[in-house]
């Protein structure tokens, strides 16, 4: 990355600033055995993290009725369990915050929808250090689709090229790389290293404060 560039960095929200992947999982055992009577392997579930949530029980669902059931199912479930499980990674509100206190545009592009994600940034205390938070109720096209970035970026008033997104999915790299923004891998979200490698980011974090290095290099 060129000297000075970056002006803005988006984040995506669960794997990468919230500690989530047990919350999400015990709501996708509970749903699918609820709903199919048996659940399907880990795997499957986690291989779609980083896109929408109806996205995701479609695939499991038999018809689109059963779908909306799940998803009543899901939310109702989290929302019982949700306060209790989800947490900030080690790290995450103090990088963010001195990110902000260094005067860079800070966003969220999240596939959580905004009643859930507003509720697990005030949870996490992040909510005062971003700018914008888009969620899927924001576009037509969740990620991996560019749009989430390129809306967040028209509402930071940023170029894609003044721009670092951080996610812990291939969708998150995906969604960057499309959009036209540098973009970093979070090795310590539920995705294996091999996975985030594959996608091809710029650079790959270790931990939450390696984005801080990254941009002092940059």
């Amino acid at each position: 990355m060129q000297k000075g560039s970056i002006r803005a960095v988006l984040y995506d929200f669960d794997g990468t600033l919230a500690d989530s992947t047990e919350l999400i999982m015990r709501c996708y055992r509970h749903t699918m055995a609820a709903h199919l009577g048996h659940v399907p392997p880990d795997e499957e579930w986690l291989s779609g993290f980083g896109m929408t949530l109806e996205t995701q029980l479609r695939r499991f669902a038999r018809d689109a009725a059963e779908a909306e059931r799940m998803l009543d199912t899901y939310r109702d479930y989290q929302n019982s369990i949700h306060d209790e499980l989800l947490r900030p990674f080690p790290g995450a509100v103090e990088t963010v915050a001195e990110l902000d206190r260094r005067g860079y545009r800070l966003a969220i592009v999240t596939s959580k929808h905004r009643r859930s994600a507003m509720r697990g940034m005030e949870l996490c205390g992040l909510v005062s250090h971003f700018d914008v938070i888009v969620t899927p109720e924001d576009v037509r096209e969740p990620k991996p689709h560019p749009e989430p970035v390129l809306f967040a970026l028209e509402k930071l008033g940023m170029t894609p090229g003044e721009a670092l997104f951080i996610g812990d999915s291939p969708h998150d790299v995906a969604s960057g790389k499309a959009a036209g923004t540098r973009t970093a891998g979070a090795l310590w979200g539920p995705f294996p290293r091999e996975a985030l490698e594959t996608a091809g980011p710029d650079a790959l974090l270790n931990a939450q404060h390696d984005v801080l290095r990254l941009l002092d290099g940059a």
